[in-house]
């Protein structure tokens, strides 16, 4: 099936009334999408923020006339209506597209995430397999990047390892494959907890070698490795949590944190810890160090 997709440039103040005027109308989708590359780091909780620029693009059934939708948007809008434009939308199989998307990747030496359609490119090195999905944490994104290249560098034999802010459990499973005996993971969100026990699962990661959280249910006790892969207010906020968590000669890795915050983040770790020259990519940072 084919489709008619409209897009219309709108502020952020005209959203609600744009996407109500093009349901009424018809549009049996409506989404948001950045206009100009603008990147929204940390929202407030609660709210869906929208960039300066935006694009609404609704779909619409091709059995719709494209000239009178656009009449239709244009009497609606009258002298108001933002800039418009109305295209066919050929159909193609969504799913393979998706995951088309996804390809293995290397991070540092030894360690590859590979999605589980793929075959590994390297079947000897250290493969990680994970899908995409609704928690956080894929390797796609910088941060995760960084921490997992960070891990890739790391001598993780025996080691006990915590990771707070798990998301996919992503780089608690990668400690686990590059050698950690013991992985710690909590999160906020049960969801992202469900989810680090699957991919645990999917990696062949005994349950008792992983033991999952919520926050306050976790357990007193330091670790050889803390890993926190969430934001810099976060970070800075927990910094007297993360430091006791982490036992005297244990490594630390902190990610999420734009490079304009580095500083910040640093001077909240720098008085307990032995800290390494930042790492950054893509704007992105990561500061490592040992527990003095």
């Amino acid at each position: 099936m084919s489709w008619l997709q409209v897009r219309l440039a709108i502020q952020p103040d005209q959203a609600a009334h744009w996407e109500d005027t093009l349901l009424e109308l018809g549009a049996v989708s409506v989404t948001f999408m950045d206009g100009e590359d603008q990147p929204i780091y940390e929202p407030d909780l609660g709210t869906t923020p929208l960039w300066n620029h935006t694009h609404l693009l609704a779909l619409f059934e091709d059995s719709v006339d494209p000239e009178l939708l656009r009449q239709h948007i244009q009497l609606l809008g009258g002298t108001k209506t933002p800039e418009l434009e109305i295209e066919p939308l050929e159909d193609q199989d969504w799913e393979r597209s998706w995951m088309d998307n996804f390809q293995p990747m290397r991070f540092g030496q030894r360690l590859w995430i590979v999605p589980s359609w793929h075959t590994a490119p390297e079947p000897d090195a250290v493969n990680l397999l994970l899908d995409p999905g609704l928690a956080f944490g894929t390797g796609t994104h910088p941060t995760t990047a960084l921490c997992l290249e960070w891990l890739d560098g790391q001598n993780l034999d025996d080691c006990n390892v915590l990771d707070f802010g798990c998301g996919s459990g992503i780089l608690a499973i990668a400690a686990k494959l590059l050698g950690a005996a013991q992985l710690t993971c909590t999160d906020i969100d049960s969801q992202a907890l469900e989810a680090t026990r699957d991919n645990a699962h999917r990696n062949a990661i005994a349950a008792q070698d992983m033991l999952v959280y919520l926050p306050q249910d976790m357990p007193a006790g330091q670790f050889d490795v803390v890993l926190a892969n969430i934001l810099a207010g976060p970070l800075v906020e927990l910094a007297p949590q993360l430091i006791e968590r982490t036992r005297p000669g244990g490594r630390l890795a902190l990610s999420g944190i734009l490079a304009e915050q580095a500083e910040e983040v640093r001077d909240a770790y720098s008085a307990a810890f032995t800290l390494a020259p930042t790492a950054e990519k893509d704007g992105w940072v990561c500061i490592s160090g040992i527990r003095n």
